[in-house]
């Protein structure tokens, strides 16, 4: 740009040769020219100044793009974090309504089946209050029934004997009681004055209907002897069978008590 600038001054003096004040025409030049190159300075200065404030922006900018990026990826990674963090909070919460209704219907379960258990209790001690009634009812039943049954085969026997009696009584109203045939309550025993052995005895019994005697208590005993005084008869007790063991005629063995 000197180079210049002095090309055309000197430019400038040729074509001015003629005038008068050519020095002051240099002057002007050389004032012209610092003149430019102050401006220069000024506008290089101005730029630089520009170029840094530029520079200064753009850093500036950059940084502030930078954190706008980081400030929109930290929302960004919040907003996630909060939707995952809701969507865990509204399951949570899912679950604890449902765990508490779960709850809810444990404790009405659990209350009801206490209910249950305590009248099946009930019902139980019921049931083994009546159980034991019954069982008092079956033993007091038993025992009546064993008394009756005993009271009945007592009737029984008695019914039996007073049957035979009564048979023996009508036979011997036919035969008119011959002499030797003595009562005692509803028996009637028959004394033989002929000597006779003992199945000898029996046999004559038979043919008249009946048995050697079988003594049964201490009265009978005491009626037969003193109707014997000192006379002596066979009784339905003999050791034919086994020797030295003592039977009735009726099968019974002899009983000491």
């Amino acid at each position: 740009m000197s180079e210049e600038i002095y090309a055309n001054t000197e430019v400038a003096a040729d074509n001015r040769a003629d005038s008068s004040d050519s020095e002051q025409s240099y002057e002007d030049v050389y004032v012209n020219e610092d003149n430019l190159q102050s401006q220069r300075d000024k506008q290089s200065e101005s730029s630089g100044r520009e170029t840094t404030s530029s520079r200064c922006y753009r850093l500036t900018a950059v940084c502030l793009l930078l954190l706008c990026v980081l400030l929109l990826i930290a929302i960004t990674v919040l907003w996630i974090k909060f939707n995952i963090l809701s969507t865990e909070k509204d399951k949570l919460e899912t679950s604890h309504n449902t765990l508490t209704k779960e709850r809810q219907q444990l404790q009405t379960s659990h209350n009801t089946l206490t209910k249950e258990r305590e009248q099946l209790q009930t019902s139980y001690n019921t049931l083994t209050k009546e159980r034991d009634q019954l069982q008092t009812s079956y033993i007091t039943l038993t025992k009546e029934r064993d008394q009756l049954q005993t009271s009945y085969n007592t009737l029984t026997k008695e019914r039996d004997q007073l049957q035979r009696v009564k048979e023996e009584l009508q036979r011997f109203s036919k035969l008119g009681l011959d002499p030797g045939w003595i009562c005692l309550s509803s028996s009637i025993y028959y004394i033989s004055n002929e000597k006779k052995t003992w199945n000898e005895s029996r046999q004559d019994c038979r043919g008249r209907g009946v048995d050697l005697v079988i003594i049964n208590n201490k009265e009978e005993q005491e009626f037969i002897l003193t109707h014997l005084g000192n006379r002596q008869a066979w009784i339905g007790l003999s050791d034919r069978d086994t020797e030295g063991v003592w039977k009735w005629v009726d099968g019974t063995p002899l009983s000491t008590v």
